[in-house]
């Protein structure tokens, strides 16, 4: 005979975490929107980063364009593609680096800040998913900004772009096609030859010649040059432009996953930062440009950079003497050859490496 238990005598509790969802890694739409809201109330943080990625360009482009508009013949136009690699490479990609790493290493260690570890452990959600939330949260913050900055720095360097430019009291247009472009060369060969910063150095090295130089040099100067002109002060092109911006987001993405994931490991923030704009101003530009004979294949896996480098925009350029010239014409002998699957896969196992990192300390750290 079966008898049923006493309902009256109270037995231990049980919790079924099976059915909430508690115990999985997986963060769920709740947790990613929690840490997000939790990044977003920074107000310190969110100004910021704001005038890194957005207040800079934007600055910048803003006392171009009163210049220009005030002071016309000592200043030209705000746009061109001199401006927008001048931007990309030189501010967007420093400055977004350094936004997107402050931003990941709060995002790593604010809930030890703030004193709210224990208590969000105690919750009995999986503190690899606790960890895992913090990607999507602090990407759909720090994207969006670069993405804004980006659009500001592409809409004035197009609509504010010279139609033409006055080079030594010679005015030079621009967007002529190669027929025309030579047939203006060969009305200007002293100017093509000598004084244009292109290839092929003036006859007998002298700065300006004294006798007229040959109308057939100067279009074979031109024809030579042509991918050269049609960029170098004209608007940048569009495919130039949709491959820098995703150039630019990768290097964001990298560096947010490092930032989370080196102040996951150590705990704290302010160190991370530090020694992370110590590598990005410092170090970076001579892991760049610095070939180790013996530890080339070291190198390669261990310098982010590099990888990173392979895929930049042809004519956006590298800074700290890595230079790509306009329309292709690139200076990679400071780079260590590498094909696109090393490059890829070098890329991939920083991410899955300092995210592995990052999870673990969480997942070990003592409550």
């Amino acid at each position: 005979m079966v008898t049923a238990p006493d309902l009256g005598t109270p037995g231990p509790a049980t919790v079924d975490l099976g059915h909430d969802g508690r115990g999985s890694w997986i963060p769920n739409r709740a947790i990613i929107a929690t840490r997000f809201m939790e990044l977003r109330k920074r107000r310190g943080l969110m100004i910021t980063l704001i005038a890194l990625t957005i207040g800079l360009p934007t600055l910048f482009l803003v006392i171009k364009l009163l210049l220009h508009a005030f002071l016309p013949q000592s200043y030209g136009p705000a746009g061109g593609f001199a401006v927008f690699t001048s931007l990309i490479a030189g501010v967007l990609y420093i400055f977004g680096f350094i936004a997107a790493m402050t931003l990941g290493a709060t995002a790593g260690c604010s809930d030890l800040a703030d004193g709210m570890f224990t208590q969000q452990v105690v919750t009995g959600r999986s503190r690899v998913a606790l960890y895992l939330a913090r990607i999507p949260a602090g990407l759909a913050i720090i994207i969006p900004m670069v993405a804004v900055a980006f659009t500001i720095i592409c809409s004035v360097c197009v609509f504010s772009a010279p139609t033409s430019f006055d080079f030594q009291g010679t005015t030079v247009p621009l967007g002529l096609s190669l027929h025309k472009y030579e047939t203006w060369a060969a009305d200007h060969p002293n100017l093509i030859i000598c004084d244009f910063p292109y290839n092929g150095p003036c006859p007998e090295n002298e700065p300006e010649p004294n006798t007229p130089l040959s109308r057939a040099l100067a279009e074979r100067q031109a024809e030579q040059n042509y991918p050269t002109y049609t960029v170098t002060y004209n608007s940048p092109p569009y495919g130039v432009m949709i491959r820098a911006g995703l150039w630019v987001e990768l290097e964001v993405i990298i560096a947010f996953a490092l930032g989370l994931g080196f102040a996951s490991l150590m705990g704290q923030r302010m160190v991370p930062i530090l020694l992370m704009i110590v590598y990005q101003i410092i170090l970076r530009p001579i892991l760049l440009s610095t070939k180790v004979l013996h530890l080339i294949n070291l190198q390669r896996p261990l310098v982010i950079e590099l990888a990173v480098a392979h895929f930049d925009p042809s004519g956006v350029g590298f800074n700290y003497g890595i230079v790509n010239g306009p329309a292709g014409l690139r200076d990679s002998s400071y780079l260590l050859p590498e094909s696109t699957t090393v490059a890829v896969c070098v890329i991939a196992a920083w991410l899955v490496v300092w995210t592995v990192l990052g999870a673990w300390r969480m997942a070990t750290r003592d409550a």
